[in-house]
């Protein structure tokens, strides 16, 4: 039987090895951040609770 120590060593290579190749393996990167939207610009409380709010057309001919 092996030495505690020994096992240890082993059992830290193994794991160092593991994420060396899970570092190394490629990945695809998703730019969740990059395209955020844009934040919607403060209204008034008068322009938000109006629901008589409408479009006005002027016939200036």
């Amino acid at each position: 039987m092996l030495p505690p120590f020994i096992i240890d060593q082993i059992r830290r290579r193994e794991e160092e090895e593991r994420r060396r190749i899970e570092r190394d393996q490629p990945r695809v990167e998703l730019p969740v951040d990059a395209y955020r939207p844009a934040p919607q610009p403060q209204r008034e409380d008068d322009e938000q609770d109006d629901p008589e709010r409408g479009v006005i057309i002027l016939d200036l001919g």
